[in-house]
């Protein structure tokens, strides 16, 4: 296996948590919407990730992560009796988004700590080519 593979396995998880990152921003921008029905109304997205493997490296087996689909949350948001919000439907009713801010926040925070240790990852094994580089001087 090539001391290289480490940068594409780092850059691989660096992307993913981007994903992360991005869709986190975008469930924290809409935690305040409003619709007229459940169906209406934002859903809380999430990344599913995957491993990947590929064989045909030499022989040795090379992996890495992506993002293989990003899925709408299946939980209902909140309810309210509201008939005189411009949203209300024929009932009064307006649905609030299923987004849990502060469980998008630890989700944030977890991502944003993943991708600095791909960082570091990535940093230190530039560190140690360029000292294994050094050895033939």
């Amino acid at each position: 296996m090539s001391l290289f593979n480490i940068f594409d396995i780092a850059s691989s998880g660096m992307s993913a948590q981007s994903v992360r990152l991005n869709t986190t921003a975008s469930n924290l921008a809409n935690a305040d919407s409003v619709g007229s029905s459940q169906d209406a109304v934002y859903r809380a997205r999430q990344p599913v990730f995957a491993t990947v493997l590929d064989d045909a490296k030499r022989g040795f087996a090379v992996g890495g992560v992506e993002v293989k689909a990003i899925v709408e949350t299946q939980t209902a948001g909140r309810e309210e009796y509201n008939p005189n919000h411009p949203m209300a439907n024929e009932k009064g009713y307006v649905y609030h988004s299923n987004v849990d801010p502060m469980s998008e926040m630890a989700n944030m925070m977890s991502a944003s700590r993943s991708y600095q240790n791909n960082v570091e990852v990535a940093n230190t094994s530039k560190q140690l080519l360029l000292q294994t580089l050094q050895l033939g001087k």
